[in-house]
């Protein structure tokens, strides 16, 4: 490793609010890709007449469970299957949450939405969904939706910004007022226009979002390839031969990924965000999608049931506040005015 990253990651870990709110993220994140064995409608593991069965990876037929079933999906949570199940002197291991984001509660005894209880512990919705579920595979969806958007428009956004910087010239002007043209674009209204001819959908939203938010990096690419360029050192390089590709990636790009990578984190808020917002106003992910924007709808529709409102304030509010916190540290440890251990 070398001093200047041995330093950055000093510096890093310095900022004590960033490094843990790090951690906190990536538990959370890593907790959440799991979302199907710590929230499901269906058991972990089961086993009837010395069968094993895996139902929360395999979608097994009633027949397949019970002799004389319907050939239908197993409906793990009917109370007259579940008796046939048990008479054959089955059992099974169900997640700690025994729903799913789509999975209906039934006999809860009064009007939904329901409030918290030691059966649902936040409540559930209007629809009769347990929200605790709803949000865990909807923090799941929003930072894969963030994660995937960012890391793409990054490098769309860098590889442009790379050629205008180093070209310069009148490819560097006319892709300027490019930019400059297809900013102006109404982005909201040329989404309702596409929701109303195709039914929004996670990739649809993607490449959608991915035409404009290409160009967050754009210009800060650029700059530090119009400076770049007239290093002697590049200037040795094409002097020499160097093709521009190589001369780009190997001299000019490393000092340009320091700008961009202290970007990344709010890019990274800023599209999960975008994706809430989309959701909130119904413009977002297919209708029964688990979603945080679609929670706080919920939470403004319902102002009777305060747990709704509450939970996505929190959940939005913490998702975002520890990846600015990361972003915070990421800048600090590439600050060159920064001593080891957060000095200056």
């Amino acid at each position: 490793m070398t001093p200047i990253n041995r330093r950055r990651i000093e510096n890093f870990r310095a900022n004590r609010r960033g490094w843990w709110s790090m951690w906190i993220f990536a538990a959370l994140f890593l907790v959440t890709l799991f979302a199907e064995f710590i929230a499901n409608d269906r058991p972990l593991v089961a086993q009837v007449d010395g069968r094993w069965l895996f139902p929360v990876v395999v979608d097994y037929a009633e027949e397949d469970v019970i002799p004389g079933g319907l050939p239908f999906a197993m409906d793990w949570k009917d109370p007259e299957v579940i008796g046939e199940f048990r008479e054959k002197g089955g059992w099974a291991v169900w997640p700690l949450i025994p729903y799913n984001h789509r999975t209906i509660v039934r006999d809860l005894g009064r009007p939904s939405p329901a409030p918290p209880s030691a059966r649902n512990w936040l409540g559930t919705d209007d629809q009769s969904r347990d929200v605790l579920a709803r949000v865990i595979y909807g923090f799941r969806i929003s930072v894969l939706f963030g994660f995937t958007l960012t890391i793409v428009s990054s490098l769309v956004g860098v590889a442009a910004g790379a050629v205008q910087g180093y070209y310069g010239g009148w490819v560097d002007l006319g892709f300027q007022r490019f930019i400059e043209v297809w900013s102006g674009m109404p982005q909201l209204y040329l989404l309702i226009i596409l929701a109303s001819v195709i039914e929004p959908s996670f990739w649809t939203l993607l490449v959608f979002l991915l035409l404009f938010s290409w160009m967050g990096l754009t210009g800060v690419v650029r700059a530090e390839f119009l400076r770049g360029r007239n290093f002697d050192y590049v200037r040795a390089a094409k002097a020499m031969g160097v093709g521009d590709v190589t001369v780009m990636r190997r001299h000019i790009l490393p000092n340009a990924m320091v700008a961009t990578l202290t970007f990344l984190p709010f890019i990274l808020s800023g599209s999960v965000t975008i994706l809430a917002s989309l959701d909130f106003l119904g413009f977002g992910l297919p209708p029964g999608s688990p979603s945080l924007g679609e929670l706080v709808a919920q939470g403004k529709n319902n102002l009777q049931a305060p747990w709704l409102g509450i939970t996505a304030f929190f959940v939005l509010g913490g998702v975002l506040t520890l990846l600015i916190f990361v972003g915070e540290a990421v800048r600090d440890a590439f600050d060159p005015r920064k001593l080891p251990g957060g000095g200056r």
